[in-house]
């Protein structure tokens, strides 16, 4: 591996910290520390991380506090929350508030390893597609921008990614599992109706004032962009 991983652990339980940081460190992976909320947050906003792991429960700023402030500074760094409070409706609210994954506390250090190389390689990864077209909608990766007729649509940073994930397997059927998975990086059904909140929104976005919808729902099995003027009928 030519560059290692480098993440940021916001953690105030400095044995708990410390803790993680060797286990990280002996799995090759650069390691710093913030031990409340405020500094996490401006070491995340000063410095280049691959991930972020983020206790919820931080004296000065709350973990979901620090998550929604960087979301809003446009700061797109995947963050791993780890948390005492384990029911679904705490996920999802982690989720909610611009996580990337969540785990339970008590957790296997294996499992958080795993789930924070996953999420590494999904920021990490390169692809050879920067910009994304189906009929005259166009989504630029780099510029993290999407345009329909020219005109630029605002997404919120979700919305983006789910897009994304669409456009990138356009004409194919995207299934809750693979959207679960891949956009909202859950290895579980957590039993809500967040994907079919966050599509109803996209596609209100992508298809309002403009002709032909794209986005289409595929009974039983998911969901589908596509621009049929372009394909078979």
């Amino acid at each position: 591996m030519v560059t290692r991983m480098k993440i940021l652990i916001v953690e105030d339980d400095l044995e708990a910290a410390v803790y993680l940081a060797k286990a990280f460190r002996e799995a090759g992976i650069v390691c710093d520390h913030a031990s409340d909320g405020e500094s996490g947050l401006f070491m995340a906003s000063e410095n280049a991380y691959d991930v972020l792991v983020v206790d919820r429960m931080l004296p000065r700023r709350d973990g979901l506090s620090l998550i929604t402030e960087l979301r809003r500074k446009d700061i797109h760094t995947p963050v791993l929350i780890l948390s005492a409070l384990g029911q679904v409706d705490d996920r999802v609210t982690g989720l909610r508030a611009g996580g990337d994954d969540y785990l339970p506390k008590p957790y296997a250090f294996s499992e958080l390893l795993a789930r924070v190389e996953v999420l590494g390689r999904r920021k990490g990864a390169p692809e050879q597609d920067m910009v994304y077209r189906v009929g005259d909608l166009e989504l630029d990766r780099l510029s993290h921008s999407v345009r329909r007729q020219g005109k630029e649509i605002p997404l919120q940073p979700r919305e983006f990614r789910l897009l994304e994930y669409l456009m990138k397997n356009a004409g194919q059927v995207v299934t809750r599992t693979m959207l679960l998975e891949n956009v909202w990086d859950y290895h579980f059904d957590p039993q809500t109706n967040v994907i079919d909140v966050h599509v109803s929104r996209l596609r209100s976005k992508i298809e309002k004032d403009f002709d032909p919808p794209l986005l289409r729902t595929i009974r039983g099995a998911g969901y589908m962009i596509k621009d049929d003027r372009t394909t078979d009928a």
